[in-house]
């Protein structure tokens, strides 16, 4: 088959490396991909939300399948493009339409999808410029911390937790006046939840769907979970307090009603569910969608599935995921994040990683490089995730980090203490 993944991150990067091993797999295309993909599969300079740009790229190719690897195309609606094409009617296309998609592209649309289906989620109120009375009167009653979320997509950033109300009122003021452009004219403020993130993950058609790894990430820049929220500086997976009985309480109250309410909204969704949850007491509760696979969690997931990703994906488009049995390498898998210098803030680009050649027994999976002069250089924030497998975390790590030892760019910095509330 010939296949097309869209995207340019780790999450990209790993998915070529996953769907490179399937025998299926005759060509790989990646847009516009980076220095890794680019030993997976052929790097085109077509950004993803070109949506001539990426038809085109499907007719000249005559692409089987396309992976939707980021958001933002899939919130704009790219997917209902695709199938309007009538030539593509055959096209496997792994991602939800755009309604689909608004479980991740509005906030509030996911809250009014929560409460209509009794998914357990954070008390909230909706609030815009001609609310915002209300707004303030419902910091003023809620408990400290207080969780402000920016309603549509904002590169990972739209999301405040402010330990005091004066300051809530005067972010929530901020955000409705721009401070995240068009994503916060509607603020969406929420209980704030006590607990441990997690992440869990399946492959739908809206109907059916599969169960993968779960995994849990690190958001904060700083070691202790401290400082700014980034993009993820690194995951886990598994998760060790999933245990049977929180299992089966996440697939009982939140991933079979959340199927089930797709289907009765008759949702166009085939393609990954992201479920961002929160065990709070042994129970969980959902914080937020994704209408795509995570990053780096993605980084974790891949490499402990052990099914061919094509044949998921050709069993997703024929109604066939029921039939489907999911193996799970038993190992834990770790990835740690190396980022630039000043990242979440400014940061340098186009330094030169060396060190790469040494690396053994780990996976280096690029996020933003890409290549220049016959070097691999910087290209984004976060540059490179470090991909390792063990009998148990801690050696999985211990991989990681001695892996780590040998890379070097300027300004290199990277969390030491990944998995750190899991032992």
């Amino acid at each position: 088959m010939r296949i097309l993944i869209l995207g340019s991150g780790g999450r990209e990067c790993t998915l070529a490396w996953k769907i490179s091993q399937s025998p299926k797999c005759e060509s790989l295309w990646i847009a516009p991909g980076n220095a890794g993909t680019s030993s997976y599969g052929t790097n085109v300079p077509v950004n993803p939300e070109d949506k001539d740009g990426i038809i085109e790229l499907i007719r000249r190719h005559r692409i089987d399948v396309v992976v939707v690897g980021p958001e933002a195309p899939l919130v704009d609606g790219l997917v209902d493009d695709l199938h309007g094409v009538p030539e593509f009617r055959d096209v496997i296309v792994v991602g939800p339409g755009k309604m689909g998609a608004m479980l991740e592209g509005s906030k509030a649309f996911a809250k009014e999808f929560m409460f209509k289906y009794d998914i357990p989620t954070a008390q909230y109120l909706e609030v815009t410029a001609g609310n915002l009375q209300e707004g303030l009167n419902f910091i003023d009653r809620q408990q400290v911390p207080i969780v402000l979320k920016a309603d549509g997509l904002a590169a990972g950033k739209g999301v405040l937790i402010l330990e005091e109300r004066e300051e809530a009122k005067a972010e929530l003021k901020a955000m409705l006046g721009g401070k995240f452009g068009q994503a916060s004219t509607k603020v969406v403020i929420e209980d704030f939840l006590s607990g441990i993130e997690f992440s869990v993950f399946v492959l739908t058609d809206g109907r059916e769907y599969v169960l993968l790894p779960e995994a849990k990430d690190y958001k904060r820049i700083g070691e202790g979970d401290t400082g700014l929220n980034t993009g993820g500086m690194g995951a886990v997976s598994p998760v060790p307090f999933m245990d049977a009985t929180l299992k089966s309480k996440v697939i009982q109250r939140i991933i079979e009603p959340t199927i089930a309410g797709i289907r009765q909204e008759a949702m166009d969704y085939h393609g990954f569910i992201f479920f961002g949850l929160i065990n709070v007491g042994g129970d969980p509760y959902v914080i937020e969608y994704n209408c795509r696979l995570g990053d780096p969690e993605t980084e974790v997931i891949l490499p402990r599935l052990k099914n061919d990703l094509v044949d998921l994906f050709e069993a997703m488009h024929s109604g066939r995921l029921n039939k489907q049995h999911i193996e799970i390498d038993l190992r834990s898998a770790t990835t740690v994040m190396l980022v630039a210098g000043g990242y979440p803030g400014s940061y340098r680009k186009g330094d030169i990683l060396t060190g790469l050649d040494q690396v053994q027994g780990s996976l280096l999976l690029h996020a933003g490089t890409k290549m220049a002069d016959g070097q691999t250089v910087t290209n984004g924030g976060r540059v490179l995730a470090v991909t390792s497998l063990g009998e148990d975390k801690q050696l999985a790590l211990a991989q990681s980090y001695a892996a780590i030892r040998k890379i070097q760019f300027a300004d290199m910095y990277y969390r030491r203490d990944i998995g750190f509330d899991l032992d």
